[in-house]
Protein backbone atom coordinates (compact mmCIF):
# COMPACT_ATOMS: atom_id res chain seq x y z
CA UNK A 1 0.00 0.00 0.00
CA UNK A 2 1.33 3.42 -0.87
CA UNK A 3 1.84 6.03 1.82
CA UNK A 4 0.23 9.48 1.66
CA UNK A 5 3.64 10.91 0.76
CA UNK A 6 3.78 8.65 -2.30
CA UNK A 7 0.48 9.75 -3.82
CA UNK A 8 -0.72 13.22 -4.67
CA UNK A 9 -3.50 14.81 -2.65
CA UNK A 10 -5.94 14.95 -5.57
CA UNK A 11 -5.56 11.25 -6.28
CA UNK A 12 -5.92 10.39 -2.59
CA UNK A 13 -9.09 12.50 -2.26
CA UNK A 14 -10.46 10.96 -5.43
CA UNK A 15 -9.89 7.47 -4.05
CA UNK A 16 -11.54 8.44 -0.76
CA UNK A 17 -14.56 9.78 -2.64
CA UNK A 18 -14.78 6.45 -4.44
CA UNK A 19 -14.87 4.80 -0.98
CA UNK A 20 -11.71 2.87 -1.79
CA UNK A 21 -10.97 0.63 1.26
CA UNK A 22 -7.19 1.04 0.89
CA UNK A 23 -7.50 4.82 0.87
CA UNK A 24 -9.77 4.67 3.93
CA UNK A 25 -7.24 2.49 5.76
CA UNK A 26 -4.47 4.92 4.84
CA UNK A 27 -6.57 7.84 6.11
CA UNK A 28 -7.06 6.13 9.48
CA UNK A 29 -3.42 5.08 9.76
CA UNK A 30 -1.95 8.45 8.79
CA UNK A 31 -4.35 10.88 10.49
CA UNK A 32 -5.62 8.78 13.41
CA UNK A 33 -2.85 9.61 15.92
CA UNK A 34 -2.98 13.33 15.08
CA UNK A 35 -6.78 13.47 15.47
CA UNK A 36 -6.73 11.46 18.70
CA UNK A 37 -4.24 13.90 20.19
CA UNK A 38 -6.60 16.77 19.39
CA UNK A 39 -9.52 14.87 20.93
CA UNK A 40 -7.47 14.25 24.08
CA UNK A 41 -6.82 17.97 24.46
CA UNK A 42 -10.57 18.55 24.74
CA UNK A 43 -11.77 15.58 26.81
CA UNK A 44 -8.63 14.40 28.68
CA UNK A 45 -10.04 10.88 28.88
CA UNK A 46 -8.59 8.10 26.73
CA UNK A 47 -11.82 6.13 26.28
CA UNK A 48 -13.74 9.29 25.37
CA UNK A 49 -10.96 10.36 22.97
CA UNK A 50 -11.11 6.95 21.28
CA UNK A 51 -14.89 7.28 20.86
CA UNK A 52 -14.49 10.78 19.43
CA UNK A 53 -11.78 9.60 17.04
CA UNK A 54 -13.95 6.74 15.82
CA UNK A 55 -16.95 9.03 15.29
CA UNK A 56 -14.74 11.59 13.55
CA UNK A 57 -13.28 9.05 11.11
CA UNK A 58 -16.69 7.54 10.35
CA UNK A 59 -18.10 11.04 9.70
CA UNK A 60 -15.13 11.98 7.55
CA UNK A 61 -15.43 8.86 5.40
CA UNK A 62 -19.21 9.24 5.07
CA UNK A 63 -19.01 12.97 4.27
CA UNK A 64 -15.87 12.97 2.12
CA UNK A 65 -17.89 14.01 -0.92
CA UNK A 66 -18.64 17.28 0.88
CA UNK A 67 -14.91 18.04 1.05
CA UNK A 68 -14.33 20.79 -1.50
CA UNK A 69 -10.54 20.72 -1.43
CA UNK A 70 -10.32 24.47 -0.80
CA UNK A 71 -8.51 23.79 2.47
CA UNK A 72 -6.02 21.00 3.26
CA UNK A 73 -7.55 17.64 4.20
CA UNK A 74 -5.75 17.84 7.55
CA UNK A 75 -7.54 21.11 8.41
CA UNK A 76 -10.92 19.66 7.37
CA UNK A 77 -10.35 16.59 9.57
CA UNK A 78 -9.22 18.81 12.46
CA UNK A 79 -12.50 20.73 12.29
CA UNK A 80 -14.50 17.47 12.29
CA UNK A 81 -12.72 16.08 15.36
CA UNK A 82 -13.16 19.35 17.27
CA UNK A 83 -16.85 19.52 16.39
CA UNK A 84 -17.25 15.87 17.41
CA UNK A 85 -15.57 16.57 20.75
CA UNK A 86 -17.75 19.64 21.34
CA UNK A 87 -20.91 17.67 20.58
CA UNK A 88 -19.88 15.09 23.16
CA UNK A 89 -19.14 17.78 25.74
CA UNK A 90 -22.49 19.52 25.13
CA UNK A 91 -24.33 16.21 25.47
CA UNK A 92 -22.90 15.65 28.94
CA UNK A 93 -24.70 16.98 31.94
CA UNK A 94 -23.52 20.48 32.68
CA UNK A 95 -21.13 20.63 35.57
CA UNK A 96 -20.83 23.28 38.23
CA UNK A 97 -18.09 25.82 37.62
CA UNK A 98 -14.73 24.61 38.89
CA UNK A 99 -12.42 27.06 40.56
CA UNK A 100 -9.08 27.32 38.84
CA UNK A 101 -6.97 28.35 41.81
CA UNK A 102 -7.77 30.59 44.80
CA UNK A 103 -4.70 32.70 44.07
CA UNK A 104 -6.12 33.77 40.70
CA UNK A 105 -8.82 35.70 42.59
CA UNK A 106 -6.35 37.97 44.46
CA UNK A 107 -7.02 41.38 42.89
CA UNK A 108 -6.63 44.90 44.23
CA UNK A 109 -9.33 47.58 44.16
CA UNK A 110 -8.37 48.43 40.56
CA UNK A 111 -8.73 44.89 39.26
CA UNK A 112 -4.99 44.23 39.04
CA UNK A 113 -3.87 40.78 40.17
CA UNK A 114 -1.66 40.85 43.24
CA UNK A 115 1.59 38.97 42.92
CA UNK A 116 5.02 38.82 44.48
CA UNK A 117 7.74 40.90 42.81
CA UNK A 118 9.79 39.05 40.22
CA UNK A 119 13.51 38.87 41.06
CA UNK A 120 14.35 38.31 37.40
CA UNK A 121 12.46 38.06 34.14
CA UNK A 122 13.15 35.75 31.25
CA UNK A 123 13.32 37.66 27.96
CA UNK A 124 11.82 36.51 24.64
CA UNK A 125 15.18 35.29 23.32
CA UNK A 126 15.65 33.06 26.38
CA UNK A 127 12.14 31.67 25.97
CA UNK A 128 12.68 30.89 22.30
CA UNK A 129 15.84 28.93 23.07
CA UNK A 130 13.90 26.57 25.32
CA UNK A 131 13.39 23.36 23.36
CA UNK A 132 10.39 22.25 25.38
CA UNK A 133 8.53 25.57 25.48
CA UNK A 134 5.61 24.45 23.30
CA UNK A 135 5.38 21.17 25.18
CA UNK A 136 5.37 23.00 28.53
CA UNK A 137 2.67 25.45 27.46
CA UNK A 138 0.51 22.57 26.18
CA UNK A 139 0.99 20.71 29.45
CA UNK A 140 -0.06 23.75 31.48
CA UNK A 141 -3.14 24.26 29.29
CA UNK A 142 -4.13 20.64 29.91
CA UNK A 143 -4.03 21.29 33.67
CA UNK A 144 -6.85 23.85 33.43
CA UNK A 145 -10.40 22.74 34.37
CA UNK A 146 -12.42 21.58 31.36
CA UNK A 147 -14.71 24.58 30.78
CA UNK A 148 -11.78 27.02 30.90
CA UNK A 149 -9.40 24.81 28.89
CA UNK A 150 -11.90 24.34 26.07
CA UNK A 151 -12.65 28.06 25.74
CA UNK A 152 -8.91 28.83 25.69
CA UNK A 153 -8.28 26.18 23.02
CA UNK A 154 -11.11 27.41 20.80
CA UNK A 155 -10.28 31.13 21.11
CA UNK A 156 -6.49 31.15 21.24
CA UNK A 157 -5.50 27.97 19.40
CA UNK A 158 -8.36 27.52 16.90
CA UNK A 159 -8.80 31.33 16.63
CA UNK A 160 -12.59 31.13 16.72
CA UNK A 161 -14.50 34.33 17.52
CA UNK A 162 -16.27 34.82 20.85
CA UNK A 163 -19.58 34.41 19.04
CA UNK A 164 -18.46 31.16 17.38
CA UNK A 165 -17.25 29.74 20.70
CA UNK A 166 -20.52 30.70 22.40
CA UNK A 167 -22.49 28.97 19.66
CA UNK A 168 -20.27 25.86 19.70
CA UNK A 169 -20.58 25.47 23.48
CA UNK A 170 -24.19 26.66 23.73
CA UNK A 171 -23.34 29.38 26.25
CA UNK A 172 -23.61 33.16 26.07
CA UNK A 173 -20.79 35.40 24.89
CA UNK A 174 -20.36 36.97 28.33
CA UNK A 175 -19.62 33.55 29.80
CA UNK A 176 -17.06 32.91 27.05
CA UNK A 177 -15.29 36.18 27.88
CA UNK A 178 -15.24 35.46 31.62
CA UNK A 179 -13.93 31.92 31.13
CA UNK A 180 -11.31 33.09 28.64
CA UNK A 181 -10.11 35.81 31.01
CA UNK A 182 -9.85 33.35 33.89
CA UNK A 183 -8.15 30.73 31.73
CA UNK A 184 -5.55 33.20 30.45
CA UNK A 185 -4.87 34.47 33.98
CA UNK A 186 -4.48 30.93 35.31
CA UNK A 187 -2.22 29.94 32.41
CA UNK A 188 -0.05 33.01 32.95
CA UNK A 189 0.25 32.13 36.60
CA UNK A 190 1.23 28.55 35.78
CA UNK A 191 3.90 29.81 33.37
CA UNK A 192 5.29 32.52 35.65
CA UNK A 193 8.08 30.33 37.12
CA UNK A 194 9.35 29.74 33.58
CA UNK A 195 9.05 33.43 32.70
CA UNK A 196 11.07 34.22 35.81
CA UNK A 197 13.73 31.79 34.66
CA UNK A 198 12.88 29.27 37.38
CA UNK A 199 12.13 25.58 36.95
CA UNK A 200 8.54 24.77 35.95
Amino acid sequence: MKSIQEIDDKQFIRELKQFDPKAQTLLVKHYGPYLRKIAMSYVKDEAAADDILQDCLVNAIQKIEQFSGESPLRAWLRRIVINTALMRIRSQKRKAEDFIDPTTDDFDAYGTRLEAPWPQFMNAEDLLTQKDLSKTVRKKIEELPEQFRIVLLLRDIEEMSTKEVASALDINEGTVKVRLHRARAALKQKLEPMLRGEAV
